[in-house]
């Protein structure tokens, strides 16, 4: 077998197939189900027929179509915000199979060469698992060496007309999927995770879930916008401070409110005044810019709190964490989306942003903002 020939078709393709390709969703593993769900009706708004494969603990969900379509229109439709429970989702056009130990640039080059086009960036990914995170070391090795191959074949440019980005994702030793992500609707970051680091100060791990969040649910505009030093924010369930201090870090007044006991390093930021009450029954005196929420609380209970918030004026914007029950979490995310349009639907058009993070576990954080 040739090496132009090794990567026209997965090994599923049957013989005289048209060469299959489409979307490839990164996650966390033990969550495909949620992802294969929220895929297929992804691809049915967008008209594509097709089927998911997904396999437990794998960390990855494939969809498969071999409709006759340009390439551009698949990667136009795809926005890794699009899946709530996605950290990654990108357009594949070609899986190369059987990688030779040595030189395994020229087949990867030889499939690159099937999406008709440069790149402007190349990533290299694998899933999250501790299988696959032993190739980091070789991703790495191997970025430059493959960089370099794709420039002389003339498939990498860094000048000219903005170019799709090529990731590259190892889901084993010998397989690579070639993906195609259009600039600025890939994640963030590589593989979708996020490289943050914890200040002592911070008081607790949970200050990287909301600063993920920021980053994650916010565009640049908006963090400028509505982050100004001076603004006041609410903080429910707020101890030990890891969500307070990431808002008066910023610069922002912080209420926080909990029964239990806020840290020193917190409070010594000068930015935070501790009230202790029920964040469930408290109310502000005058409205806030900010809600933000990481109550351990059924999720419904939480949704229609900070809905009641934004609904009755008291904040602008929340940010606000949803426990998920172990068995369907699509469904409670849908339910916690019914009972917030049940109270903002005649108040008026709303923000709801939905993304289960890095720093998530069985859980998921949510934006709620009115439109103005």
């Amino acid at each position: 077998m040739s090496d132009d020939t090794k990567h026209q078709a997965p090994p599923w393709s049957p013989p005289g197939e048209p060469i299959a390709y489409g979307y490839l969703a990164l996650c966390r593993a033990g969550f495909e189900k949620e992802v294969a769900e929220e895929l297929t009706a992804f691809a049915r708004r967008v008209c594509l027929d097709g089927q998911v494969r997904a396999t437990p603990g794998a960390a990855f969900v494939v969809f498969e179509t071999r409709e006759a379509l340009p390439f551009a229109d698949l990667a136009d439709a795809c926005d890794w915000q699009t899946l709530s429970f996605a950290r990654q989702l990108l357009p594949w056009f070609a899986r190369v199979d059987d990688l030779p130990d040595r030189d395994r640039a020229t087949p990867i080059v030889a499939a690159a060469r099937t999406a008709g086009q440069a790149f402007s960036a190349l990533l290299l990914e694998t899933p999250d698992t501790d299988l696959a995170k032993q190739q980091s070391g070789f991703c790495r090795r191997f970025a430059e060496p493959l960089q370099l191959a794709l420039e002389k074949a003339g498939l990498h440019r860094t000048r000219g007309r903005q170019l799709a980005e090529l990731h590259v994702l190892f889901s084993d030793t010998t397989t690579a999927w070639l993906c195609a992500a259009l600039p600025g609707r890939a994640a963030l970051w590589p593989m979708g995770v996020p490289r943050l680091r914890m200040l002592h100060e911070a008081a607790s791990r949970s200050t990287l879930k909301l600063a993920e969040a920021l980053f994650t649910l916010l565009s640049e505009e908006e963090r400028t916008s509505h982050l100004r030093a001076g603004l006041r924010a609410v903080d429910l369930g707020a101890a030990p401070g890891g969500w307070t201090w990431q808002l008066a870090h910023r610069g922002l007044n912080v209420t926080a409110v909990d029964n239990g006991p806020m840290a020193a390093s917190v409070m010594a930021t000068g930015m935070v005044e501790h009230v202790r009450a029920d964040g469930f029954t408290w109310r502000p005196r005058r409205p806030v810019e900010w809600l933000v929420c990481d109550m351990v609380e059924q999720p419904s209970r939480v949704a229609a709190l900070v809905a009641d918030w934004i609904g009755s004026g008291r904040c602008r914007r929340s940010i606000f964490n949803l426990k998920l029950p172990m068995k369907k979490r699509l469904a409670e995310i849908e339910k916690c989306r019914a009972l917030i349009h049940k109270r903002l639907a005649k108040v008026g058009p709303y923000d709801l942003r939905i993304k289960h993070l890095y720093h998530d576990r069985d859980e998921v954080t949510a934006y709620l903002a009115l439109q103005r």
